[in-house]
């Protein structure tokens, strides 16, 4: 949701870091608490007593209010009561960010109800990719996660935005892409975020390139049908000045050429252009009858 927003409210709701998964990809670290047991890892009240104070002095620049944190937010057993209560203090919006492995539980999927964004994970979708990427807690089952995603999308009447974290080596094979792409399309969900690891973790993991993380947002819209949207959110994505800017530095180019160089859509590489010109970086120039973009 940072990406999304400019300011949130965030409530972590379990104590560091208990957590029902411990993903090689994790940026927090290790899972000290591997577990699938709900209850009151901090007390409900002091959480709403701080977010009250906080938002009396800072609503008007507040975006949204996060439950993410450095653990699970649904192994909260009172995450639901703090939502509700939530809702009757603010009209700001309440976001979830969840790696949905207990959206299985009919408890869960009620006490998420009253949200207005959840923001899940879903890595893989066969056992071997589960176990290699998410390092599951021993009860839980991939599929039974799936279909508790896809009963909850079912009933839930708010933003459900689906993230999947592309690993190499580990779920980016055509075997877990195309499991995943038959999960994404049972699920339904409004949005698919895919990612990769741009950041160091505890396990030394490997992201994905632009051309394959390109590649893979394709099928995904394949998957996702006309209702759906699929966005890369990784830091992959054109870092503009980084990367646009030092072509240009050298010679005019054409969208085409800037698109095969950073190994992007097109329509990506136009987009970043736009902003260029907009912030007087850029200009275009028309040489026989061919468009190009120099530095100004």
């Amino acid at each position: 949701m940072s990406d999304n927003t400019s300011s949130t409210s965030s409530s972590s709701s379990n104590s560091y870091k208990t957590c029902t998964l411990d993903c090689v990809y994790c940026q927090i670290g290790r899972t000290t608490k591997k577990t699938v047991q709900r209850k009151e890892y901090v007390p409900k009240n002091l959480v709403l007593s701080e977010l009250k104070g906080f938002l009396e002095k800072n609503e008007d620049d507040v975006d949204c209010i996060t439950f993410a944190g450095s653990g699970e937010p649904t192994l909260h057993s009172k995450i639901g009561e703090m939502i509700d209560t939530i809702k009757t203090m603010t009209d700001v919006p309440v976001v979830v960010i969840t790696n949905g492995s207990l959206l299985f539980l009919e408890d869960v999927r009620n006490d998420l109800m009253n949200a207005d964004f959840v923001l899940p994970s879903l890595d893989a979708a066969t056992t071997q990719g589960f176990h290699a990427v998410n390092q599951p807690h021993k009860s839980l089952k991939v599929k039974q996660i799936i279909e508790g995603l896809r009963i909850f999308r079912e009933a839930f009447e708010g933003k459900f935005w689906l993230e999947i974290m592309i690993v190499k080596g580990l779920n980016d094979s055509e075997n877990e892409i195309l499991a995943l792409m038959d999960a994404v399309s049972r699920i339904g969900p409004d949005l698919v975020q895919l990612n990769t690891v741009v950041r160091p973790s505890t396990n030394n993991v490997g992201a994905a390139g632009k051309s394959e993380m390109m590649r893979i947002c394709e099928r995904f819209t394949e998957a996702v049908g006309p209702g759906g949207t699929v966005e890369i959110i990784a830091d992959v994505r054109i870092r503009v000045h980084a990367d646009i800017l030092p072509l240009l530095d050298r010679r005019p180019l054409t969208i085409d050429e800037i698109s095969d160089a950073l190994q992007v859509h097109r329509n990506e590489a136009a987009k970043y252009l736009r902003e260029l010109e907009v912030q007087g970086e850029v200009v275009e120039m028309v040489h026989d009858g061919k468009k190009y973009f120099t530095r100004r």
